[in-house]
């Protein structure tokens, strides 16, 4: 995020279900790298003693049914987007320090023209525990990192065009999403297309415990963020479709990267809706609120990425919501797209 640059260069600033139809539409033949989604209605929110305090109160949600990408959107995809289109994405252009200092504490100084150049956040491991409510200790703003260049100048996508593309912010995932004739999923459809039409599981696969379906998704085995076993096969991210799809078809819906969604992020999102009505196909709220950084308008993640481990971040749940602002891009954010399903 541009604006996370500050916190790590500026040390006094703040740091920063039952399935049942929704309809009698058919299935019809899905567009070419997308899957059918059926319709139904299902609790949504969280379900275990990991669950966060903005996964609540659980709220009854039916979907109509929708189409959606097997996998995320790979650098191969991406490129042609941009070679067809010209676009250039967040994480490439000049940062604008007037529109930034608007999502920052009023007073905060400019920091110096070398920090205000092009790039993104890239992981970069400890070498032993930290704080981990300090994520400035493993995130570092490196300049001309981008999805060309994943982990900075000298890195580059040559091998990797079948990954998921990263360092795209939420701006530039909604632009992808226009091109191609597509949307960006709600928050609503993502966790019912993540359940795979199972019963109110807690993660994609089911019920068992990460540390047993370390070969069922791609995430980070070991401890956090120093010591990382790559039980799964990755210490980075993975060629789409390397771990088995859910039920639905959907491959990577858990872990990899994080994926943007459609919904502006509000805290108290679940509260602000009545849970004892049936909502129908919600589309998140009208403003966004993260308390943490009230001066800061974001954007929904879900379903976690290969950074994820239970003692820091349980991002695999289906429940579970992560957010940042639309001009955010790390190395672990990539997405995928939606479609309507025609009447």
């Amino acid at each position: 995020m541009k604006h996370f640059i500050l916190s790590i260069t500026i040390p006094f600033l703040l740091f920063s279900c039952t399935n049942s139809p929704a309809g009698t539409t058919a299935r019809g033949d899905a567009p070419q790298g997308m899957v059918y989604i059926p319709g139904g209605t299902f609790l949504m929110g969280g379900k275990s003693e990991q669950a966060d305090p903005d996964e609540f109160p659980r709220r009854n949600v039916q979907v109509a049914a929708f189409w959606m990408d097997e996998h995320e959107v790979t650098n191969r995809q991406f490129a042609e987007f941009v070679e067809k289109t010209g676009y250039v994405t967040v994480a490439e252009r000049p940062i604008d320090w007037d529109e930034m200092a608007k999502q920052l504490p009023p007073g905060t100084p400019k920091p110096d023209d070398s920090i205000l150049q092009p790039g993104s956040l890239v992981f970069q491991p400890t070498k032993a525990p930290v704080n981990l409510q300090d994520y400035s200790q493993w995130w570092v703003w490196t300049t001309n990192a981008n999805w060309r260049q994943p982990e900075g100048p000298g890195s580059s996508i040559e091998g990797r065009m079948n990954h998921p593309v990263v360092h795209v912010s939420w701006e530039d995932a909604n632009a992808y999403a226009q091109w191609a004739g597509k949307r960006l999923p709600t928050e609503a459809e993502w966790e019912w297309a993540a359940m795979g039409g199972l019963d109110d599981p807690k993660y994609p696969w089911g019920n068992q415990s990460p540390e047993e379906a370390y070969q069922k998704a791609n995430f980070y085995q070991g401890l956090f963020p120093y010591q990382n076993t790559g039980e799964d096969g990755y210490l980075g991210t993975a060629p789409v479709k390397s771990f088995p799809p859910n039920g639905y078809g959907l491959y990577d819906i858990a872990g990899n990267v994080w994926e943007w969604c459609a919904d502006k992020y509000h805290h108290e999102a679940y509260s602000l809706t009545r849970s004892e009505r049936l909502l129908v196909n919600p589309q998140g709220p009208e403003a966004a609120l993260d308390p943490m950084e009230p001066l800061v308008p974001k954007r929904s993640m879900r379903g976690g990425s290969f950074l994820c481990n239970d003692s820091y971040c349980s991002g695999y749940r289906v429940s579970r919501r992560m957010k940042s602002s639309e001009d955010s891009s790390f190395n672990h954010t990539g997405f995928r797209c939606v479609k309507d399903v025609p009447e």
